[in-house]
This record gives C-alpha cells, structure tokens and sequence, in this order.
C-alpha cells in the first residue's frame, strides 16, 4: 500500500502551493492529500477542525507537511493533545506569530512542543515570512530538526529533492 502526504497548504496558498505539494509527494512516492482550506475564514477554528479530521486518519506510512500559516495551525493541533500518528512532521517556512514575531495572539504557540518529532524547513532568502522566525520557532520547539535552505524564496523554488531528502534523513540540527 502507497502511502500519503497530507500537505496542509498555507493562507490563500491552496493554487499558490500545489506544485510544492506535488513535487514533495512524487519525490516522497506518496499519494497527495491536500485538502482545500478556506481563504475568507480565517480563524485558528476555521483551520484547525478540519487538519484535525485529516490527521485523524492518517496511517503508519503517511507523512505530513505543512507550509506557511498551515504550519502555524498543524504545530498548535498536533500540541492539543497526544496522537499515535503522525511520528514526524515537517514544517515548511512557520511564521512566529508571538510579539517577537508578528505579534498575532491568535495564531502564536505558546504551550508545550508536540510529541510528534518535528523538522523546521526554512529559506533564507524567503521574502514572505523572514528568516528571523526560524529561530523564534526554534527557541519555541527546542527538539525540532532545524534546517537552513541559503536560497529557494518562500515556495522553496528548486528545492524539492533537498526538502525530501531532508524528509527521508531526519536528525542533524543546522
């Protein structure tokens, strides 16, 4: 059985972030799964309960990549509570949403890490969410993979066989 990757798209980014998406999961040999979340509703609840629906399930050899405010909202959900699945996710340019980011209560993590291992993915030449949040989110989830791209903007532009690879080869900070 193939798996799948459930990517969680980021704000708006539904057409914006399909060919990340489905670069990711033909490099990854996995099965899309991206559902369409909405753009005018933009709440944590407007999010969260349908990431929830979709996580719920998820199978063992399914991955889970979020990007942008997706992964703002993935982080918080898998937080809530304990899930079997999924053990990794990987989380793809995550603003900092506290004060010393953009400073939006809403949507900032402020509880504990999630049990789910965790590998932060960020470009530093991303022009959308500024590198300076990696380090915020690090601080934040300090048993996360961290990994540092010098080019590939926000959609990690000619970055998909490193962003898989980085996917298959968890582990090494920085």
């Amino acid at each position: 059985m193939v798996g799948r990757l459930l990517f969680v798209h980021g704000a708006g980014g539904f057409v914006d972030d399909a060919p990340l998406a489905n670069g990711l999961a033909q490099a990854l040999r996995l099965d899309l799964r991206m559902p369409e979340l909405p753009d005018t509703a933009m709440g944590f609840e407007d999010w969260a309960e349908p990431v929830r629906q979709h996580l719920d399930r998820l199978g063992p050899e399914d991955a889970v990549i979020a990007h942008s405010f997706g992964a703002s909202i993935l982080v918080r959900v898998l937080a809530e509570h304990r899930r079997e699945r999924p053990l990794r996710a990987t989380l793809l340019a995550m603003p900092d949403w506290t004060p010393r980011g953009w400073d939006v209560a809403e949507y900032a993590f402020t509880t504990q890490e999630p049990e789910t291992d965790l590998t932060l993915l960020h470009c530093r030449d991303d022009d959308v969410v500024p590198i300076s949040h990696l380090a915020l989110n690090s601080k934040a989830l300090p048993s996360a993979t961290v990994v540092e791209f010098p080019t590939g903007g926000h959609q990690f532009d000619g970055m998909i066989d490193a962003v898989a690879a980085r996917i298959l080869r968890p582990g090494a900070h920085r």
